[in-house]
């Protein structure tokens, strides 16, 4: 178990090393930041010196380790726009992120994980056939484009929630559908596959022949048993929960990463744009990191098979 841990451990420091290099050297691949301190008149004299002031007349590599270095410590430099530490700025738009897209994960868990117990149970029902076509189309809408949807029709036509901000439960409602749509499709997709085929088991039979209550058959040891692949998905979808907050902040002005990053994208604001996305990476990175090592734990197979190797 310990070596497991180890193991996985190291890929994941590998991988935050890995995603700040590709980071570092596509973002200097944009331009010339001195572009946006400098008015556009300036001499060469004057774009030299602060380039030289930075370090960015410097090779890359000696860029990159001096970067690293410095980001080991919380030190991502300062903001070229803002001029404040870059770490503070996506610090302060950290919790707005975050509550988006864990809310939005426990709504795509709890309704996915409902609506493919319900559909699996009602198989072959009216129900089932309007829930899987449904989580079809959510699979397939753009989550901008649903966005900019559910505006015109709640906020605009409606006039029943607030087209943007963060304040009040009202003005959290209309990202959070968003955000979860391509969640709730996933997992309760996933869901009714996998009780579909864990109702026709044999050790459902013989529970139900122990006279269980046809509840206890289904939820504890049915649905038990589809719980892993859910845990996968869970990992997985708060990547693309973070992934897709970055276009819904947008969408919805709400103030968190994804609108900082795009205005750092606009100025060429380096240090703030590789802060947001070795958050961002670092974020997604150790959520896949626990969600492996629960693995052991909901399924006694892969605890009893790390105990014999």
């Amino acid at each position: 178990m310990q070596r497991r841990v180890a193991s996985k451990f190291g890929r994941m420091l590998f991988s935050i090393v890995f995603v700040s290099i590709v980071v570092f050297v596509l973002i200097r691949l944009s331009g010339d930041p001195s572009v946006t301190l400098l008015p556009y008149d300036a001499t060469i004299e004057q774009r030299e010196a602060v380039r030289h002031a930075y370090g960015w007349d410097q090779p890359i590599y000696v860029q990159y380790v001096r970067f690293l270095s410095r980001a080991v410590q919380g030190d991502f430099g300062l903001s070229i726009h803002r001029r404040q530490p870059a770490l503070e700025l996506v610090l302060e738009r950290v919790p707005a992120t975050f509550e988006l897209a864990f809310l939005s994960m426990a709504v795509s868990i709890v309704i996915g994980v409902m609506g493919g117990v319900l559909t699996a149970v009602m198989r072959g029902t009216i129900v089932d056939y309007a829930a899987t076509s449904a989580a079809f189309v959510g699979r397939s809408m753009p989550s901008f484009w649903l966005g900019l949807m559910l505006i015109l029709l709640f906020a605009v036509a409606l006039g029943w929630l607030p087209t943007s901000g963060r304040i009040g439960l009202n003005s959290r409602v209309l990202p959070i559908i968003t955000l979860s749509s391509y969640g709730i499709a996933e997992v309760l997709l996933l869901v009714r596959q996998g009780m579909v085929e864990a109702l026709r088991q044999d050790y459902v039979r013989t529970a139900r022949a122990k006279g269980l209550v046809e509840n206890a058959v289904r939820f504890r040891h049915a649905l038990r048993n589809v719980l892993l692949p859910v845990v996968t998905v869970a990992g997985i979808s708060f990547g693309d929960l973070l992934g897709g907050a970055l276009i819904t902040e947008n969408v919805f002005a709400w103030p968190g990463m994804g609108r900082l990053a795009l205005e750092s994208v606009y100025n060429r604001d380096f240090p703030v744009i590789q802060a947001v996305v070795l958050f961002i990476s670092v974020g997604i990175v150790v959520v896949n990191f626990l969600v492996d090592l629960m693995y052991g734990i909901l399924d006694p197979r892969i605890r009893h098979a790390e105990i014999e190797t």
